[in-house]
């Protein structure tokens, strides 16, 4: 199968080996080095200010959004969400679950974040901001320059869902003062899914270290205690941490993390310049590199990713709940070519000829 979803995604061939091995004994030095050396690449790679920590938790990236939720955020605080598609919502559901003070910015499908959309919130003693800065349901990229200016000059914690973004888009935690940054293994780093990753600077640290823990499996104190000496609390996904920490040894070896955000921004125009005469609409008004969401103008969307499932070895990325049937999406993550899209874009045309598109 050729793989254009948004997590998983195609995984290198040094990643695939990896997954096939038998998975070894963790709680040794060799293990351990192996997780701080990650930490330094992936605080890297993010840009992080000096004193920043990661913590590898075992579980998808929703995960690491309550851990964040649960153990950076306590009922003094007043939160702002950005909620723009399904992962918004998961931010408010969260947040909801814990019963925290919140707003939600409610933004119609595909629209991007405005000034006018901050304004109202401006000096209203709000003390956190929560945004998926890819809205990877409808591809919306917001922009970072603006949420950070707005949180700086309101004094606001800034916690980013980077789980699609990372490694297609910059994010550079210190120049926009991120404090925690949220990813997972099966997006761009291309791994097997059951690893997220959280990213935290000294302010972060500093409010993690303070609230009294809600959580056990997922509490992030414990788990920066173990990593102090590479480890985690309880036995982790430790073939997908292997296979991350051979990602990032990839990545840096082929040039760093502005080379990998290039390919995939070089993907992604790829891509979108060789179907402007397809019968499609691109849907996003604020797009980011790392998937392309279309809608379809004469078919069923979720039919067109059924055919090509079924009769041409390809997974697209269909979307759920009342865009199903409206909204499919094409990722630019992983180990993919141009050679790879020239694929896809011959079985779309060839449904066209068909009368399928």
């Amino acid at each position: 199968m050729l793989n254009f979803a948004v997590g998983p995604v195609m995984s290198s061939e040094e990643v695939l080996k990896i997954g096939g091995e038998q998975v070894p004994y963790f709680r040794t030095g060799e293990f351990s080095k192996i997780m701080l050396e990650s930490q330094d690449l992936f605080l890297k790679f993010l840009h992080a200010p000096k004193g920043s920590r990661m913590v590898f938790m075992t579980g998808s990236g929703t995960a690491s959004m309550e851990a964040v939720v649960a153990s950076g955020l306590t009922n003094k605080d007043k939160v702002l969400i950005v909620n723009g598609g399904s992962f918004g919502h998961r931010f408010v559901e969260i947040v909801d679950f814990y019963n925290l003070d919140y707003s939600s910015i409610d933004l119609e499908f595909g629209k991007a974040l405005t000034k006018e959309d901050l304004a109202k919130f401006d000096g209203k003693g709000y003390t956190a901001f929560l945004v998926n800065l890819d809205e990877t349901s409808t591809g919306v990229f917001y922009d970072i320059e603006l949420i950070s200016e707005f949180c700086k000059r309101n004094k606001m914690l800034l916690i980013v869902d980077a789980i699609s973004c990372f490694l297609t888009d910059p994010i550079n935690m210190e120049k926009y003062g991120i404090n925690f940054v949220i990813t997972g293994s099966q997006k761009a780093l291309g791994c097997q899914p059951g690893i997220s990753l959280i990213a935290m600077d000294k302010v972060a640290l500093q409010r993690v270290d303070e609230n009294p823990a809600k959580l056990y499996y997922l509490d992030v104190k414990r788990a920066l205690k173990d990593m102090e000496r590479g480890q985690t609390p309880f036995t982790p996904a430790v073939g997908i941490i292997r296979q991350i920490h051979a990602r990032l040894l990839q990545i840096e070896r082929d040039g760093g993390i502005e080379t990998e955000i290039e390919r995939s921004r070089q993907l992604a125009k790829y891509f979108r310049d060789n179907i402007k005469d397809l019968p499609f609409e691109i849907t996003s008004n604020s797009l980011c590199n790392a998937v392309t969401p279309i809608h379809p103008l004469n078919v069923d969307a979720y039919s067109v990713f059924e055919v090509l499932k079924d009769e041409y070895g390809i997974w697209i990325c269909p979307n759920g709940g009342e865009l199903k049937n409206k909204i499919f999406r094409v990722g630019h993550m992983g180990c993919l070519t141009k050679e790879s899209y020239d694929t896809l874009i011959k079985a779309f045309k060839d449904l066209q000829k068909r009368g399928l598109l």
